[in-house]
């Protein structure tokens, strides 16, 4: 059944599809291709496109770009769909286009999906991309290393579409409320505070950006006016949240990423816990927590537990793969994991030491003995000269002196006696007295 608008006009299509942006100029999001001067950009507007393949996160402008292109270009454009096509429908789209190629008119086939397509369904465009009957342009959510035929991908340029920021999706949101295609021929009272919620929500996406606007406005009360007032309440009732929605980029994030480190580095999991599902239930990108555990991983628990790095790797891995709501629990297997690991902050205490040095010390010179003396200038300069390999000795350690002249004797790394550090510590304690006695 159509939908009857505010305005009273029939409209079958969601907002989105409405709003699709027709021109470069109304394109929101990926500058770093189509911003003035970026190469993407030249050649739709040269009409020059060669084969490329899109590849980002739903929501990102893949289709949208492939439609301008459509709207620009002088070639016969065929889109196509992964879902629905078949290898019969890919070989009649091919000879119609190699028929084309012969009175001198080019075709550009558009794929969206194409990651949806088996390796003999990719082969059927190959020798038509080969021979340029066609000029191929695939979308995808996936890595094209992984999911388009290694002979097709040689022909093709990838461009990494990103997600939208925060900013751009709010601009999007208020374009939309005052735009006709959108809700402009009506009053619509929203917040700004609103706009914020939904552009975090939507992390990125543009699509559930405007498909969550148009289901607020439409769910909102009209007053006697006929002006739409949209609210917190309708918002969390639309999305399922329950005031938890925060600002991914004002001070609630960072105090809430902070309770959750803190709670990891006193070993106390349930408010781990806590925090990792008030920060998920929120809506926060449950890569940016995974992130974080794989740093907290290495910071905070070291060689205490070398285990724990893998860990949190494979918690982001999880979270990549499968997404939310079921990586929360992979999450949770991390957060619990790095509470109760062994603490040690030692390689973090490491590193900001030796980062001290190196920029107070940035000209001081490799000693010549560990330098590599790929030429007979190098040779005679003494690069390399008395350099000792230590898989040639019994001990497989040497004497050899690493760090600069002005540095000998610093000690960065101080291994603690917790978990399996301690082993390190003993292990380290014997490399130094070893070195001493054979120094003397």
């Amino acid at each position: 059944m159509d939908q009857l608008t505010f305005s009273g006009i029939t409209e079958t299509q969601p907002l989105a599809a409405r709003l699709r942006p027709k021109t470069l100029e109304e394109f929101v999001g990926q500058r770093h291709l189509i911003g003035e001067g970026k190469v993407l950009r030249r050649l739709i507007e040269k009409d020059q496109i060669s084969s490329m393949i899109f590849w980002g996160p739903p929501g990102v402008g893949k289709t949208t770009l492939a439609r301008i292109i459509a709207n620009s270009t002088k070639a016969t454009f065929i889109d196509f769909s992964a879902v629905t096509s078949g290898i019969k429908e890919i070989r009649e789209v091919m000879q119609r286009a190699d028929d084309n190629r012969r009175f001198g008119e080019k075709t550009i086939v558009f794929v969206d999906e194409i990651h949806r397509f088996n390796k003999a369904q990719q082969d059927a465009f190959l020798p038509f991309v080969e021979k340029g009957a066609i000029i191929l342009i695939g979308a995808t959510t996936e890595n094209p290393s992984f999911e388009v035929n290694g002979a097709l991908l040689s022909r093709c340029k990838v461009f990494v579409l990103q997600p939208l920021k925060s900013e751009e999706i709010a601009s999007l949101l208020r374009n939309a409320v005052s735009d006709p295609r959108g809700f402009g021929n009506q009053s619509v009272d929203i917040p700004d505070d609103i706009y914020d919620m939904i552009a975090n929500f939507a992390n990125g996406d543009a699509r559930t950006a405007l498909s969550t606007l148009e289901m607020v406005i439409l769910n909102s009360d009209l007053d006697a006016d006929g002006t739409v007032h949209v609210t917190t309440d309708i918002l969390e009732q639309c999305i399922s949240k329950k005031s938890l929605l925060y600002d991914k980029n004002g001070e609630e994030h960072y105090n809430l990423i902070s309770a959750l480190h803190k709670s990891m580095r006193n070993s106390d999991p349930d408010a781990a816990v806590y925090w990792l599902a008030r920060m998920l239930e929120a809506g926060e990108d449950p890569l940016y927590v995974a992130r974080r555990v794989i740093r907290f991983s290495s910071e905070d628990v070291g060689l205490a537990d070398p285990h724990a790095m893998e860990i949190a790797v494979a918690a982001y891995q999880a979270c990549h793969f499968i997404g939310m709501p079921e990586c929360s629990v992979n999450l949770t297997h991390a957060v619990i994991y790095m509470s109760m690991a062994p603490k040690s902050n030692a390689l973090d205490v490491a590193y900001m030491e030796a980062r001290e040095d190196a920029l107070k010390q940035l000209a001081e010179p490799v000693p010549l003995i560990i330098r590599n003396a790929p030429t007979k200038l190098m040779k005679e300069l003494d690069y390399g000269k008395g350099y000792q390999y230590a898989h040639d000795t019994e001990e497989k350690i040497t004497n050899m002196q690493c760090l600069p002249d002005s540095l000998v004797g610093t000690e960065y790394y101080r291994p603690t006696e917790q978990g399996l550090e301690g082993r390190f510590k003993t292990r380290l304690e014997q490399i130094k007295k070893w070195k001493e006695e054979h120094r003397k």
